[in-house]
C-alpha cells in the first residue's frame, strides 16, 4: 500500500502570534481597577456623590471587561493548536472586545437612569471628600492607561517595517477604551463636585453623570462596529480583496482567467484567509501558480483555489 507524504500540503492554523505584553498589562490593570472600584463605590455611598458612585459602578464594568480581555488572551494562547478551531483562536480576543463594548453600553444606561433619579430626588453631598477620592481614581486611570499604552506601542513597534496596512489589537483597544472612559468619567465627577462645592450647583453632579454616559455610548458604538465586522466576516470591502482581484487580472489575463467567486475573511490581526474560484481556457493553469502569485501579499496566509475549465 502506497503511503502519501502529506507534509507539503499541511500547516498549522496559528495565524496570530498573540500579544503577551498586553495580556500581562490587562491582568495588572484589572487588579488595580478592582481595588479602586471598591474604594469609589464605598466613598460615593458614604459621601452621597452620584457622580462618584456612578464612576465606581462604571469602574466595576471596567474590571469585568479587563478581566475578560486578559482571559481572552490566555484562552487564545492555550487553545492555539486545538484542531477544533478551523482558523485558529484569534477571534476569542475579538469576541471579548465585542462583549466589552456591550458592557460599556449597559453601564452607560444604568448611569443615565441613576443620574435622572438623583436629579428628581437630590440629596446632600460631601463634596471635598468625594473630590479627593475622584482625584485618586483619575490618577489610577492614568497609571492603567500608561500600562496598556506601553503594550500598544510595543506591538506597533514590532510591525513598523511592514508595507501593508496593519490592524489594531481590538482586544487591547477595548481594554484601553475602558480605562480612558473611566478616566473621562473621573474628570467629569471632579468638575461636577467642584461646581457643587464652590457654587452650590448640586444639579451638576447628576448632569455630569449623564454626559459621561453619552460619551461612553459613543466610544462603545465605534468598538462594537469594528469588532462586529470581524465576527461577521464583513470585510469584503478591505483593500486585500482588491489586491487579490488585481493579481488575477494582471498576471493571468493571458490565460483567459476570470475570478468567478471570492471569499476573504480575517483570521488574525493582520492575517487573511481566502477561497477563490477561477475560470480559465488554459488547461495548464494550476492552483499553485495562483497561490505563488498571491504570496507577494504577506497578509494573505491561507488560500484555497479551485480552477474550472471554460467549455
Amino acid at each position: 500500500m502506497h503511503i502519501h507524504d502529506l507534509s507539503k500540503w499541511q500547516h498549522d492554523h496559528v495565524f496570530d502570534a498573540g500579544n503577551h505584553l498586553a495580556e500581562r498589562g490587562a491582568k495588572a490593570v484589572m487588579w488595580i481597577t478592582l481595588v479602586m472600584m471598591v474604594i469609589e463605590i464605598v466613598s460615593g455611598w458614604w459621601f452621597n456623590s452620584m457622580a462618584l458612585l456612578a464612576d465606581g459602578w462604571h469602574m466595576s464594568s471596567h474590571a469585568l471587561a479587563l478581566g475578560l480581555s486578559a482571559f481572552a488572551y490566555t484562552a487564545a494562547r492555550y487553545y492555539a493548536r486545538d484542531s477544533r478551531f478551523a482558523f485558529g483562536t484569534w477571534k476569542i480576543e475579538i469576541l471579548a472586545g465585542y462583549t466589552s463594548a456591550i458592557l460599556l453600553v449597559c453601564i452607560a444606561v444604568i448611569m443615565v437612569a441613576s443620574s435622572v433619579e438623583r436629579l428628581l430626588s437630590p440629596e446632600p453631598i460631601h463634596y471635598q471628600e468625594a473630590m479627593l477620592v475622584a482625584g485618586i481614581g483619575f490618577a489610577v486611570n492614568l497609571l492603567c492607561a500608561y500600562i496598556l499604552g506601553g503594550a500598544h506601542h510595543h506591538h506597533d513597534h514590532n510591525h513598523h517595517d511592514h508595507h501593508h496596512e496593519h490592524h489594531q489589537d481590538l482586544n487591547l483597544k477595548s481594554a484601553y477604551l475602558h480605562v480612558i472612559a473611566d478616566a473621562a468619567t473621573s474628570v467629569l465627577a471632579i468638575v461636577a463636585l467642584a461646581g457643587g462645592w464652590l457654587y452650590g450647583w448640586s444639579w451638576l453632579d447628576p448632569v455630569m453623570g449623564i454626559i459621561g454616559a453619552g460619551l461612553i455610548i459613543v466610544w462603545a458604538r465605534g468598538l462594537t462596529i469594528e469588532t462586529g465586522k470581524v465576527l461577521l466576516d464583513r470585510e469584503m470591502d478591505h483593500g486585500v480583496v482588491a489586491e487579490i482581484r488585481q493579481v488575477i487580472v494582471s498576471q493571468f489575463s493571458d490565460t483567459g482567467a476570470s475570478l468567478a467567486d471570492l471569499h476573504v475573511w480575517r483570521v488574525g490581526k493582520n492575517a487573511y484567509s481566502a477561497t477563490l474560484i477561477v475560470v480559465t481556457h488554459d488547461s495548464a493553469l494550476t492552483p499553485e501558480q495562483i497561490k505563488s502569485a498571491l504570496r507577494i501579499h504577506e497578509e494573505i496566509v491561507h488560500v484555497t483555489v479551485e480552477i474550472n475549465q471554460c467549455t
